[in-house]
């Protein structure tokens, strides 16, 4: 018959058994993980079968997670999101609006602008280029003034041709706006002189629809 001591002794690899059970846990933390990654293999996968991805849902995916949370809550496009700016009208006499694949277009009658075969802002001029502040304060994105004239012949000492009068104009208009708050660093002057005619230049009213001076308003894309 054995004695105390000896019992014990028969028990000790026993009990240091039973209270040894660290691996279980990692190993079923291991287990979830691979059944984890089986679900998403399978939700990857295109509805045929087969073990290649389908790479539109992994764009969509990514696409969508690269949103902020904000925009994707409220349906709003982030700013600078390489989206045309988008608008149908402005209310002010002497100014259109036309929406094109480079931008939104603001075009303004020549008359309203300049004395004829002149370069400097009438008052009525400068007022309407005042009252596109507010809408360019608005628009975050570069704005391109581009100077346009009939087939007119022009020479004088200041302008030997249309396109130094469709550049000063432009330049004219780029420095009034400077000087109403709108950062020279988002503009530039063009001038096309009457190589972009809108109308015919054989009528009084095809050349006075090609003087003008449009602001295309492109939206600047962050790389």
């Amino acid at each position: 018959m054995l004695d105390r001591d000896s019992r014990q002794a028969l028990e000790l690899p026993a009990a240091a058994g039973e209270g040894d059970e660290g691996w279980l846990t990692s190993y079923l933390d291991v287990l979830t993980l691979l059944i984890t990654l089986f679900v998403l293999l399978l939700a990857l996968t295109p509805p045929g079968g087969g073990a290649a991805f389908d790479s539109d849902r992994m764009r969509t995916a990514s696409a969508i997670t690269s949103l902020p949370l904000a925009s994707l809550a409220t349906g709003i496009h982030p700013r600078h999101s390489g989206l045309q700016p988008q608008m149908t009208e402005v209310n002010i006499p002497g100014v259109s609006v036309s929406q094109g694949q480079e931008g939104v277009t603001l075009r303004i009658d020549d008359s309203l602008l300049f004395p004829s075969g002149d370069a400097v802002l009438t008052p009525q001029g400068q007022d309407v280029l005042e009252s596109l502040i507010s809408v360019l304060e608005a628009f975050d994105g570069q704005i391109s003034v581009e100077g346009h004239t009939d087939n007119i012949p022009i020479s004088t000492a200041r302008f030997p041709s249309n396109w130094e009068l469709s550049v000063g104009r432009a330049i004219a208009v780029v420095r009034h706006l400077e000087h109403q708050g709108i950062a020279i660093s988002r503009m530039r002057a063009v001038g096309y002189a009457d190589t972009q005619p809108m109308e015919s230049n054989a009528t009084s009213d095809g050349r006075a629809a090609n003087r003008r001076v449009e602001l295309l308003l492109r939206q600047q894309v962050e790389g």
